[in-house]
């Protein structure tokens, strides 16, 4: 009889994600998760279903640049597949942008929302990039737009009805590089009636959409950061026509290549002011805090999809006569994977959370302090756990794996792009130096962190005594990281840089494990099972994760 394997099988993705149910089950208020639990399962549902049919599609038949029309005019058309369109579509209809600005549910909203987007993000193409920039660009709106454009494209961005909904671009990087904008070329020109723009932009994702955020030099601006200013773009005009904008090409990708990225020629480009001129760089931080949170989120999500394929193989998969879920190496493989899709999926809502509460107005000084360090360690440390989660499920299946019409190959090339947009790992650890330097240091988290072990001492050790060990070796991570932070005070700064890498990974390996085992111990004494202990023990007791061996490894 011939064999043929039985590929893996996906469920519904809220239902059969029990860490994400025990998550919002652990954060939100009751009454919060009973109203939106519905919804939730109902996206789990289109994440098996129509948004992967589409996300499939759009795979297929990635984007193309039609500079010349059938008479020679220039018209710079991308065409996009029907599916990349149906996508754009779901996420209105599903509110991926709209819930966190209509705030239903308060400081939470911003958990809810990433919630779905974390369901909708692996079955999506990557359409979840345009999602998060046009999320970006609306939060960069409600802080610095005037009546107009809060108004116009804010509410284009916001909206429930997909035949008003825009999408933005976020158009930073030129040639001469991306994390470092302050030698940006792009010049503002003042004429009447309001701003042109002239100059290049090396890579633009999300091209097709309507409007787009960029930096510009004024003339007679300063150089620097500083003398860079904010604009609104809106690309096309009443026929369709771009507006002073000259696609050069479209990017040929490593990943994500159903989403369009061009290199663009502006040439008088039609622009609208942000706010006042200057500080242009320090106005997209609002932006940039919004897309690194979105980029931890699908981060976490599709570290999620890979082990839940992985997963489901496992049971199917026959080698040396059992099944090799139940073979120990490989169940100890997959239990490995299973822990960093958690913690990656708590810290990422951890920062949602706290985004969440300074939008609503609630956050403590120490919560806003704790949500300017936690952004970039998030978004560097879930991305560079990606790529090697993805990696692993991806060798978990094999030459299989290695075989592009299964699916899995996508996973892994769509996850290298996470470490590296919206800030790079060196960029972002640096970017941690700059948040201790400007505020209280590593002291917020710190004190958190011992706060919620002091919690989970004081309730769970006598129902479950495992946990004064993970407890003590949490304690003596927070112990050496404070004496990290203090030495480095002693130490020049070139030798402080050198540093910034592994310290931002002690600092996102110590908050998460923290994060695993406070719910490790609220779901055993809640009656939710085991395995979120399971989690957290193989995360807390892993080889130079936490504990006083940090400094000496690393730093010594």
């Amino acid at each position: 009889m011939t064999f043929f394997q039985e590929p893996p099988v996906l469920g519904n993705q809220f239902r059969d994600d029990a860490m994400l149910r025990l998550a919002l089950r652990w954060m939100l208020p009751r009454e919060v998760l009973t109203e939106i639990e519905p919804g939730l399962e109902a996206l789990g549902a289109r994440a098996v279903g129509d948004i992967m049919v589409a996300g499939d599609e759009a795979e297929a038949s990635p984007p193309r640049h039609v500079p010349y029309d059938a008479w020679g005019h220039r018209v710079d058309r991308i065409e996009v597949s029907d599916g990349w369109l149906r996508l754009g579509r779901i996420a209105v209809e599903e509110r991926l942008v709209a819930l966190a600005y209509e705030r239903a549910h308060g400081p939470w909203s911003r958990v809810h929302q990433m919630a779905r987007v974390y369901l909708y993000a692996p079955s999506s193409a990557i359409y979840s990039c345009p999602v998060a920039m046009s999320d970006g660009a609306a939060r960069a709106l409600e802080l610095l737009g005037d009546e107009s454009l809060r108004a116009g494209p804010f509410g284009r961005l916001v909206t429930r009805d997909p035949a008003r909904a825009w999408t933005s671009g976020q158009w930073m990087t030129e040639r001469s590089g991306g994390s470092d904008v302050s030698d940006t070329e792009t010049e503002a020109r003042r004429v009447e009636g309001g701003w042109r723009l002239h100059g290049t932009k090396w890579f633009t994702s999300a091209t097709t959409s309507e409007m787009a955020m960029t930096l510009a030099r004024p003339v007679g601006a300063p150089d620097g950061g500083r003398g860079l200013s904010l604009f609104f773009v809106k690309l096309r005009d009443e026929s369709g026509a771009l507006r002073g904008i000259r696609v050069n090409r479209l990017k040929d990708k490593l990943g994500t290549r159903a989403l369009p990225t061009a290199e663009l020629e502006l040439d008088g480009t039609p622009a609208t002011l942000v706010g006042d001129e200057g500080n242009g760089v320090r106005k997209i931080t609002s932006m940039l805090n919004i897309t690194r949170i979105h980029n931890a989120v699908n981060a976490a999500a599709l570290m999620r999809r890979a082990t839940a394929l992985a997963t489901d193989y496992a049971s199917r998969r026959v080698a040396f006569g059992r099944v090799i879920a139940e073979q120990p190496l490989h169940a100890t493989t997959l239990s490995s994977l299973r822990a960093a899709c958690s913690g990656a999926l708590l810290l990422s809502l951890r920062v949602a959370e706290l985004q969440g509460r300074e939008e609503c107005g609630v956050a403590t000084d120490d919560e806003t302090a704790l949500l300017r360090l936690l952004t970039p360690v998030a978004k560097l440390y879930t991305g560079k756990q990606a790529v090697a989660v993805t990696s692993e499920a991806l060798e978990a299946f094999g030459g299989a794996g290695y075989i592009e019409d299964t699916g899995v190959p996508r996973l892994l090339r769509d996850a290298q792009v996470l470490p590296i947009w919206e800030g790079t790992t060196n960029v972002l650890s640096l970017d941690l130096l700059r948040a201790m330097s400007t505020g209280d240091g590593l002291r917020p988290l710190i004190a958190e962190v011992r706060r919620r072990l002091d919690g989970v001492a004081a309730g769970a050790v006598a129902a479950e005594p495992e946990l004064s060990e993970l407890i003590a070796r949490l304690r003596d991570g927070a112990t050496a990281l404070e004496e990290w932070e203090r030495r480095l005070g002693d130490t020049g700064r070139d030798a402080v840089e050198v540093q910034a890498r592994p310290l931002a990974y002690a600092v996102a390996r110590l908050y998460t494990g923290t994060l695993l085992l406070d719910l490790a111990a609220w779901a055993s004494a809640s009656g939710y099972g085991r395995e979120p202990l399971a989690d957290a023990r193989l995360w807390a007791m892993a080889d130079g994760v936490v504990g006083a061996s940090c400094w000496t490894r690393l730093c010594s």
